[in-house]
C-alpha cells in the first residue's frame, strides 16, 4: 500500500493519505526554536557566516570545556541548527516548512552523530581534533584507531626579577598523558581481541534514507556503536578504553634572558602523548615575573628612583644606585632639577633572543626639600639667598 506525506506549512498539521481514505491528524503545537536565532545570524546570513557562528558557539557550550547545567542541551541546539543551515536542501526545505519538513532526517544515527560528529568533521580542517583548545585530553569522542597527534599542555612558572632578566635553568611540574602500561596504549583489555561491530557490520558507517517532497535524501553517519571503527573491543580496566592515562612528570626548562610576563615559552614534543600512537603535543610555560623591590621593566630598559638632598642638586654629587649587576655608581650633575631622568647606557635588560642588544637603566631624580632645618642652618641659607640677590652679608 502506498502511502503519502503532505507536508503543509503550519507543523501542528499533518494529512496522511492511505490509498483513496484519508486520515486527519492535528497535533498539540509546542514552539520550536528559530534556527537562526540559535546561532545568532540573519536569515539571509551566507554559509561562510553560519560556519563562523557555530564555531564560536560550539567552542563555547561544549561540554567537556562548559559545565554549566544547560550547555550541552545548548550544544546539541546550535549542532542541530548548524547541520540544517549549513546545507541548501535542508535549510530550503527549513526556509519553507519550518521544522516540520525536517523530521524525516532525525533517525536514531542522525541524532547520535548530529552534535558531536557535526563538530568533530566541522573542525577536522583545522589540522586534528586534538590540537583544538586540548579538546582530546579532556575527553573528547574520536574515531577510534585513528592516530592523532596529543593535545597541549599549559602550565605557568614563576621566575624571580633578576632570573628573568639573565636566564635560568628551571624545574617544571607537568601532568600530562602517557600511554597506559596495562594495555600499551591501545585501550583494548589484556587477553583479549577486537571484534566486528555487529551494528555496522565492520563498516564502520550507517546510512539513513528518507523521501521528501523533493526526492529522496540518503545520509551515512559514523556507527555509533564502535565511533567508526568497524571494530568493538573490551576496553582496558586501567585506562577505561582511552589507552592513555594522566600521570605526573618534572622537566628540566631552560628559560632565555631577556623573557617577561606574559611571555609564553612553547617546548616542541613535551605535552601529552597522541592517541593510539600518534605523537606529543607540546608543553606550552606561561611565564610570570615577580616584581624587584627597587627596580621595575619598561621594556628592555630598567627604571629606578634616586632620592638626593637640595644642596646635593645643586652642588653636584656621586651617588650609589641599584643595579641588575648589583650596586653602580651614578655621576650627579650640579644644578640638576627635581624629576631628571639620568640615562646610564647599556645597564638595562637584554632583548629577548638578541642576548647582545640590551636597552638602559633609567633613573629618575627626585630632591629632598626639607620641611624644617635648625637655626644654623636657616642663617646660612638667608646669607648664601642674599648673596644670590647681591645684597651685604652681616657676619
Amino acid at each position: 500500500m502506498r502511502i503519502l506525506t503532505r507536508l503543509w506549512r503550519r507543523p501542528s498539521h499533518i494529512e496522511l493519505c492511505l490509498g483513496r481514505k484519508s486520515l486527519d491528524l492535528s497535533f498539540v503545537h509546542v514552539p520550536l526554536k528559530d534556527y537562526y536565532d540559535l546561532l545568532g545570524v540573519s536569515r539571509n546570513a551566507s554559509r561562510s557566516e553560519i560556519k563562523t557562528a557555530y564555531r564560536r558557539l560550539a567552542r563555547q557550550y561544549h561540554p567537556d570545556i562548559n559545565r554549566e547545567q544547560g550547555a550541552e542541551d545548548k550544544f546539541k541546539d546550535i549542532a542541530n541548527a548548524y547541520e540544517v543551515l549549513s546545507d541548501e536542501d535542508k535549510r530550503s526545505l527549513y526556509d519553507e516548512h519550518g521544522e516540520a519538513g525536517l523530521k524525516g532526517f532525525a533517525s536514531e544515527e542522525a541524532a547520535y552523530a548530529s552534535s558531536f560528529d557535526l563538530f568533530e568533521s566541522l573542525f577536522e580542517t583545522l589540522d586534528g581534533m586534538e590540537s583544538i583548545g586540548g579538546f582530546d585530553g579532556m575527553g573528547f569522542r574520536s574515531k577510534r584507531g585513528r592516530r592523532v597527534q596529543g593535545p597541549d599542555e599549559q602550565q605557568e612558572l614563576c621566575l624571580e626579577f633578576l632570573e628573568a632578566i639573565f636566564g635560568a635553568s628551571k624545574d617544571v611540574s607537568v601532568t600530562r598523558l602517557e600511554n597506559c602500561t596495562n594495555c600499551k596504549g591501545s585501550g583494548i583489555k589484556p587477553g583479549t581481541k577486537p571484534k566486528k561491530c555487529r551494528k555496522c557490520g565492520g563498516k564502520g558507517q550507517i546510512s539513513s534514507s528518507m523521501f521528501t517532497p523533493l526526492g529522496e535524501f540518503r545520509q551515512v553517519f559514523p556507527c555509533n556503536s564502535c565511533g567508526g571503527a568497524g571494530q568493538s573491543i573490551t576496553t582496558c580496566n586501567t585506562c577505561r578504553g582511552e589507552g592513555r592515562v594522566r600521570k605526573k612528570t618534572t622537566l628540566r626548562l631552560e628559560v632565555p634572558a631577556g623573557v617577561q610576563s606574559g611571555n609564553q615559552i612553547r617546548v616542541r614534543s613535551e605535552g601529552s602523548v597522541g592517541r593510539r600512537g600518534g605523537p606529543r603535543g607540546d608543553l606550552v610555560v606561561s611565564i610570570y615575573v615577580q616584581p624587584h623591590q627597587h627596580l621595575k621593566r619598561d621594556g628592555n630598559n630598567i627604571r629606578t628612583t634616586c632620592k638626593i638632598s637640595y644642596i646635593d642638586a645643586i652642588i653636584g654629587t656621586t651617588v650609589t644606585v641599584p643595579s641588575i649587576t648589583g650596586k653602580a655608581e651614578l655621576k650627579i650633575p650640579a644644578g640638576i632639577q627635581p624629576d631628571t631622568t639620568l640615562v646610564m647606557a647599556r645597564k638595562g635588560a637584554p632583548a629577548l633572543g638578541k642576548p647582545n642588544n640590551r636597552g638602559d637603566q633609567l633613573v629618575h631624580i627626585q630632591v629632598d626639600i626639607p620641611r624644617h632645618v635648625s637655626g644654623e642652618e636657616r642663617t646660612l641659607i638667608e646669607q648664601l639667598s642674599k648673596l644670590r640677590h647681591g645684597q651685604p652679608i652681616n657676619v
